[in-house]
């Protein structure tokens, strides 16, 4: 279920849609003792998962911009290795005994049609934003003047701290473009292996911040876009998703933050050596 939402809702949303109905699944059914491995792998579904659109992984979004890729040509690119990775998450789920999980109840409950409607709206203009078949203010603003009206507590359970540690990584990012050691750098290794050295440098700044930086040290645009989307596994600044799971089961399971970091390692190393291996085949 992650994977496939962060095709459509982008990762970092899927994470927060799905992480607390596997947490409410978990807790319900008295297997709290998995959760952290369920929501490592949802976390791993989520930043693989989106990198088939455009809008599925934010780092996608401004290479498909930046670059003005075409979109059949972007998701070409993005398909064999978008299908290595669900056929790994998959047998991953394969190789797992299966557990017989009891509700403790039965409850039930409907959508508000209305408001449901309304954010379906919201949704699809969302998509033609990205599209350029209407401008992004222009989406942003109806979004935003939305949820002041249907939902403030909504804006207001946002994670800033979160976004603005982004935003620095952002700023940090721009910066180091400017020196010219860095750029000489840069330009020598994407000259070398783009793919690996994207992947590298998202291990240390973060796949969004990385995009940004090596796209003005490169027109190799696939190879980038394949890079920074298998980067997003690895360490736990990666992608923005892993650090939003990060302080989501800290939240819920205090006081096992190092343990839960040790089993993230793990398995995101695991992927992305399995991934670069198989995605270095395609290249």
């Amino acid at each position: 279920i992650t994977f496939i939402g962060s095709m459509l809702i982008a990762n970092d949303m899927a994470l927060l849609t799905f992480l607390p109905l596997g947490y409410l699944v978990l807790t319900s059914t008295g297997k709290q003792k998995y959760m952290a491995f369920t929501f490592i792998m949802q976390n791993i579904a989520a930043n693989l998962g989106g990198m088939l659109t455009p809008f599925g992984n934010p780092q996608n979004l401004f290479l498909y911009s930046n670059f003005s890729i075409p979109t059949l040509e972007f998701m070409g690119i993005m398909l064999p290795h978008f299908l290595i990775a669900i056929a790994l998450v998959t047998v991953c789920a394969a190789l797992l005994p299966g557990k017989k999980l009891t509700l403790s109840e039965n409850s039930s409950s409907s959508l508000p049609t209305g408001r449901t409607v309304i954010y379906g709206v919201l949704f699809f203009l969302a998509i033609a934003s990205v599209f350029n078949v209407i401008p992004y203010y222009a989406a942003a603003a109806v979004m935003v003047a939305a949820f002041l009206i249907l939902d403030r507590d909504a804006l207001a359970k946002v994670d800033y701290p979160l976004l603005i540690t982004f935003v620095m990584f952002f700023i940090f990012a721009g910066n180091m473009s400017r020196i010219g050691a860095v750029e000489m750098l840069c330009s020598y290794l994407l000259e070398k292996g783009t793919m690996v050295f994207s992947i590298l440098s998202c291990q240390v700044i973060s796949n969004v911040p990385s995009a940004i930086l090596l796209s003005r040290f490169t027109d190799n645009y696939s190879a980038l876009l394949i890079g920074v989307n298998i980067g997003g596994t690895g360490t736990l600044i990666a992608s923005l998703a892993s650090l939003i799971t990060f302080r989501t089961f800290n939240k819920h399971n205090p006081g096992r933050a190092g343990s839960y970091i040790k089993t993230f390692s793990v398995m995101n190393f695991a992927f992305l050596a399995v991934l670069l291996a198989l995605c270095m085949l395609l290249v």
